[in-house]
């Protein structure tokens, strides 16, 4: 039954109050403070407070009523987990936000600003981390039991600075002032060992596994809530720290060696210091294989701990009935050998049953193509680190390639290929997928290549455990959170049925074509823009126009993801315009965003070349009127969350065959952007539902790509030589006019195209191919965009198709095909 107006502004004014009233409680409880007296700091936590208290109730009532109902539960590990800021976010999933902007707009006080002072969770880089995070809302909001499981960064990736035109690193110290979303739970630490030496004892008729000097970390898990949307259920982030069981060296102290004497300490606990530790060289290496082997071991000892509490009357053969160990990409493979290990050395189990045990549990998605995001470790390190878990990945490898010798007898080099360990390597992605008893791509696209091509030998082997599981983002944060005009603008014209279920945007098709709707959408994306460009001014001192077109490549900065060749269409531009001060074409503003790894120098100098441009653009009259470059330093999701409502396109242009998915693809696609890209990851499905008509397509194909490739018929040196505008845009990267602290200082991204590297073919990921097909695609905006009806009508209807981008039905998906789970049913 309808609630009246009048019933609901009397709940409203109700709510209202006791959020008040709650606050001012937290500010005189926890710091002796009034509304008046307060910091925004204070203030902030005091709101967070009252929102946790609501949060917490349902944390405990759901971890009940899961153990009381005996439900299988999934642990989703992964190295990231980007959840964001999470203030606005829980109060929007508590359907609470009409009521705390009401009672903070009565305190002076703008919700969206305050929930700036909060410091944002380091925990992750890009979509990989932001996919586990949505996964994480989707299973709360779908009553999923299931746990993340990561680690506790203290400074996370770092943060991002643009200093004289390069990025610079620096500490993220988000952790400072604690984290008011999380409870240590100190009865769950674990041990976990590395190094040392491995000493069988079978004197008491079965194997004892007995370590001697190995160096012992303390596992300290910090739980995070996650709540889902208009739920009563609240799961587990559970993020692990590492710590010394040695506070301090008392001997070394007194005699004065007082380095020494913290030692231990800095060495156990960098561990949990930093996100993907560069590991081209052999420290770094050893850290990050210390870092996964930490998680992976502390998660896994803990789920044997509480399956044997919560079950047991079961055999730990029984395991899989009630856990399934979801890895996200490689790095947490390591947990299949600490399985084992458990198993075999704890449990007692033979080798044969902890083998079932492991491949009954264990599911893995594939994230990548590309070869060297596969992990493989050198067989001298991994042995050194994890003595254990080496003699057991040994036993694992030659389990299989018998099993390997069996199906394929005699062709060697098919099993070589497929061995766990090989070449003095330990090769991680097959370790996955030989003891998972299921593999996903996150495409259809990226599932047929692992089938087809990067896991063809194993397909061919269990051709029923390679599926495809399209990716998909939780909307809440994308569009009702990041884009609130949009947001009402769609509940008044559907209804709010779609907040619940993304599949009823499709109600919104038919506004395409209302003139009145597509202009009251195109009024939010000015806003939108606006607000944008306030965030420019007010952290980069530049004025961008919101009347421009806003062009926006945003991700992790790499060279399959082609930011180059975006700033080649750009350099063309400029030479266009100078040769043509008078063109008519719309102002476009390019704006991109995105962090290189420290240690990729190319990825660096293409942001010393983005930089470049803008400066060049900047000091071109005739040019700087009809474009402008922007570099937005330290992406991060509350920067995603202004930027993606603002976009008009999204580029989307990797080359086709390379980008596993994509999320950000389907980020800017709701919130009404077209997608200029090639056919790679979900763009091919993002076409599929908008058709082609509302999207801009060009480049080669996945399929005409690899063809290329493999005959060797590219030749990047030839397109260069006849195509006179692309040559026109190369030859500038070693133009004396580029800005810079020295002359050819781009002379390597000039050499990458031209040459290519020793070993590799020129232009390796055919950015000289598409560029022509790039230009056509691009120009066409150009033309679409100063017709506004039908702009507008593409836009719209890019929105209203994004519903089965849900990461609702993701994990829908998911639970259907792999884990099998039950939800929590609530009282």
């Amino acid at each position: 039954m309808a609630v009246s107006h009048q019933a609901y502004d009397k709940d409203l004014a109700a709510r209202k109050q006791r959020i008040i009233d709650s606050i001012a409680e937290k500010l005189r409880l926890h710091f002796g403070r009034t509304f008046e007296e307060a910091s925004e700091t204070q203030l902030y936590q005091a709101v967070a407070l009252t929102v946790r208290d609501a949060i917490m109730e349902r944390w405990t009532a759901s971890r009940r009523a899961r153990v009381q109902q005996q439900l299988k539960r999934v642990y989703y590990l992964s190295v990231e987990f980007l959840v964001g800021r999470s203030l606005t976010n829980n109060i929007i999933n508590l359907l609470q936000d009409d009521a705390y902007r009401a009672a903070l707009r009565e305190l002076n006080v703008d919700l969206s600003q305050l929930e700036e002072v909060e410091p944002e969770a380091a925990l992750g880089n890009g979509g990989l981390g932001r996919l586990a995070a949505c996964f994480m809302d989707s299973l709360a909001t779908l009553a999923l039991p299931a746990m993340g499981c990561g680690i506790r960064y203290e400074y996370g990736l770092f943060k991002q600075y643009i200093i004289g035109g390069a990025q610079v690193e620096q500490p993220d110290v988000w952790l400072e002032d604690g984290n008011i979303w999380e409870v240590p739970t100190w009865d769950d630490q674990m041990e976990v060992r590395f190094g040392g030496r491995v000493v069988e004892d079978w004197s008491q008729g079965y194997l004892n596994i007995r370590y001697e000097d190995t160096t012992t970390v303390q596992a300290v898990p910090y739980d995070m809530p996650i709540i889902g949307y208009d739920s009563d259920v609240a799961l587990s982030l559970r993020l692990w720290s590492a710590k010394s069981p040695t506070r301090i060296d008392m001997a070394s102290f007194s005699r004065g060696e007082y380095a020494k004497a913290m030692e231990q300490k800095e060495l156990a606990e960098v561990i949990s210091k930093v996100l993907y530790p560069e590991d081209n060289h052999r420290e770094g290496k050893m850290l990050r294989l210390k870092q996964h082997y930490f998680f992976t071991s502390a998660t896994v000892q803990y789920i044997i701990k509480d399956f044997k509490k919560r079950y047991p009357d079961l055999a730990m053969t029984q395991l899989g009935e009630k856990v399934v160990i979801h890895i996200n990409d490689t790095h947490p493979a390591l947990a299949i050998p600490e399985l084992m290990r458990i198993l075999m050395d704890q449990e007692h189990l033979s080798f044969e049953d902890a083998w079932n045990t492991t491949r009954a549990t264990f599911a893995y998605t594939n994230h990548t193509v590309m070869s060297e995001a596969l992990e493989k470790w050198p067989v001298a390190i991994y042995r050194e680190l994890l003595p254990r878990i080496y003699d057991i990945t040994v036993a694992l490898n030659e389990h299989y390639c018998q099993q390997l010798s069996a199906a394929f007898p005699g062709q060697w080099q098919r099993i070589s290929d497929m061995a766990i360990i090989a070449y003095d390597q330990v090769r991680m992605a097959n370790l996955a997928i030989a003891l998972s008893f299921s593999v996903n791509g996150v495409s259809q696209q990226h599932a047929q290549i692992l089938k087809s091509d990067v896991f063809a030998n194993f397909n061919a082997l269990e051709p029923d455990k390679f599926i495809g599981i399209t990716n998909g983002i939780t909307y809440r944060r994308w569009l009702m959170k990041a884009n609130p005009g949009l947001a009402r603008l769609i509940t008044d014209a559907i209804g709010p049925k779609w907040k619940k279920d993304l599949a009823y945007l499709e109600d919104l098709a038919p506004y395409a074509d209302d003139a009145a709707f597509r202009e009251k959408f195109a009024a939010v994306k000015l806003q939108n823009k606006q607000r944008m460009a306030q965030w420019i001014r007010r952290n980069m001192e530049i004025d961008v126009d919101p009347g421009a077109i806003f062009d926006c490549q945003a991700k992790r900065l790499h060279e399959y993801k082609r930011q180059l060749l975006n700033v080649l269409r750009i350099l063309h531009l400029y030479n266009t315009l100078l040769a043509h001060p008078n063109l008519d074409m719309p102002k476009r503003v390019f704006l991109f965003a995105a962090k290189a790894s420290p240690g990729y120098t190319r990825a660096k100098l293409i942001i010393r070349l983005i930089n470049a441009a803008a400066d060049l653009i900047n000091k071109t009259p005739q040019v700087r009127d009809k474009i402008q470059v922007v570099f937005l330093p330290n992406y991060c999701v509350s920067l995603a969350e202004v930027l993606i409502p603002s976009a008009d396109i999204s580029e989307q242009i990797s080359t086709a065959g390379k980008e596993a998915s994509g999320t950000g693809n389907m980020k800017f696609m709701l919130n009404g952007a077209l997608t200029l890209g090639t056919l790679d990851g979900a763009n091919v499905e993002i076409a599929q539902q908008v058709g082609m008509d509302n999207i801009y397509i060009f480049g080669g194909t996945a399929e005409q790509n690899a063809d290329l490739y493999r005959t060797g018929a590219y030749h990047a040196s030839d397109l260069y030589m006849q195509n006179p505008q692309l040559k026109a845009a190369v030859d500038l990267l070693i133009d004396e006019r580029m800005p810079g602290d020295r002359h050819m200082q781009f002379a390597d991204l000039y050499q990458s195209l031209l040459s290519g590297d020793p070993g590799n073919i020129a232009d390796p990921y055919l950015l000289l191919n598409d560029f022509a097909s790039y230009l056509l695609a691009s120009e066409k905006t150009d033309r679409d965009y100063v017709k506004p009806d039908i702009w507008w009508r593409k836009a719209v209807l890019n929105s209203a198709k994004a519903g089965v981008f849900s990461s609702d039905r993701t994990i829908g998906e998911y639970n259907a095909r792999i884990w099998h789970l039950s939800p929590i049913r609530m009282k």
